[in-house]
């Protein structure tokens, strides 16, 4: 009688055996992370390159730093940074409520004031703003005499013209002007990017014309207007150093009257640079803040502000060290719990 022997039919591991792996398991896969070495490379190379300027700064001895230390808080530059302030204080407020003005009337119906708002645009955005300020510097031989009375009558009374527009009243003027151009386009690009849906809305529930710009557009249009607006502001602060035409006092003028004295170049140019970046950055905080508030609309969490996460990143530098200072407590067995 024959024999047969029985085949076992292919089936899973015996009990206890290791399963095999399996090739596409994420388990068994080996994670490699990602090398960026032209990053780092990159990297190398700018911390060698800020390295080299910091240590410039430091030893290099034309930059006389004792020399910027004498003067970078005089009396003399306090004075004339106070000066720098005042110019741009006084054209950004009549610069943007006189631009607020034109950028309506180019939104107008009227053509009239829609041409006038237009060629005021084009002139003063044409013309270079030093310029605009000799121009005005020099407005007594243009008008002897500005007046008041009746269009192309009498005139009831007048002054010269000198003594009611000095210097800084030239230099306000022109600054103003200059900026009021591009404040109005700001402006109006800020209220083109409400949406028209709004008006009506507003105009359905029966809210005046008035109250619609007031309450509507124009906080809806800040939005839109105030990191183009916080550029304009900066550039307006920097370009008040133009004024140095005029003999007005401000920074850059004093700076350059200081080192005609005494032949400091660099060094007094360094305490104008300094104060300009101060006065950025100070700037610069300041459109964050008033972006910050702007936006609450749009964003239900707005991000923390740099001096919230510097209180929480101090709160959690505390916690840590609390906890680490913090006796550990033995956990007691189970059967020893009475």
């Amino acid at each position: 009688m024959a024999s047969t022997t029985a085949t076992a039919p292919p089936g899973p591991a015996a009990a206890g055996a290791p399963a095999p792996p399996v090739p596409d398991d994420p388990a068994t896969l080996k994670v490699v992370p990602a090398r960026h070495h032209a990053r780092w490379v990159a990297a190398a190379a700018v911390a060698v390159l800020v390295a080299q300027f910091t240590h410039g700064l430091a030893t290099n001895p034309v930059w006389e730093w004792h020399v910027f230390r004498d003067y970078v808080l005089s009396e003399t530059i306090v004075r004339a940074v106070w000066v720098t302030l005042q110019l741009t204080a006084y054209a950004t407020v009549l610069g943007f409520l006189l631009g607020t003005v034109l950028a309506f009337m180019r939104l107008s119906r009227s053509p009239v004031l829609q041409t006038v708002a237009w060629t005021y645009i084009w002139i003063f955005r044409s013309i270079p703003m030093i310029v605009q300020l000799v121009f005005w510097f020099n407005l007594s031989a243009l008008y002897d005499r500005l007046g008041f009375g009746i269009p192309f009558g009498p005139v009831f009374w007048s002054v010269d013209s000198n003594s009611i527009i000095g210097t800084i009243g030239a230099a306000v003027i022109g600054l103003t002007l200059h900026q009021a151009a591009y404040a109005a386009e700001i402006v109006r690009g800020g209220v083109l990017a409400v949406d028209e849906g709004q008006l009506e809305a507003a105009a359905a529930l029966g809210i005046p014309r008035l109250r619609q710009i007031r309450r509507i557009v124009l906080p809806q249009a800040m939005r839109a207007i105030l990191p183009t607006a916080g550029n304009e502001i900066i550039g307006l602060l920097k370009g008040t150093s133009v004024v140095y035409v005029m003999s007005i006092g401000e920074l850059f003028y004093q700076v350059q009257v200081i080192y005609g004295r005494n032949g400091r170049v660099i060094p007094l140019l360094l305490v104008a640079t300094a104060w300009y970046v101060v006065l950025t950055s100070l700037l610069s905080v300041a459109q964050y803040y008033v972006e910050r508030r702007y936006a609450r609309g749009a964003g239900r969490t707005p991000p923390p502000t740099p001096l919230r996460r510097a209180r929480r990143f101090v709160r959690t530098l505390r916690s840590a060290a609390a906890q680490r200072h913090r006796p550990v407590v033995p956990i007691k067995p189970l059967g020893d719990i009475r």
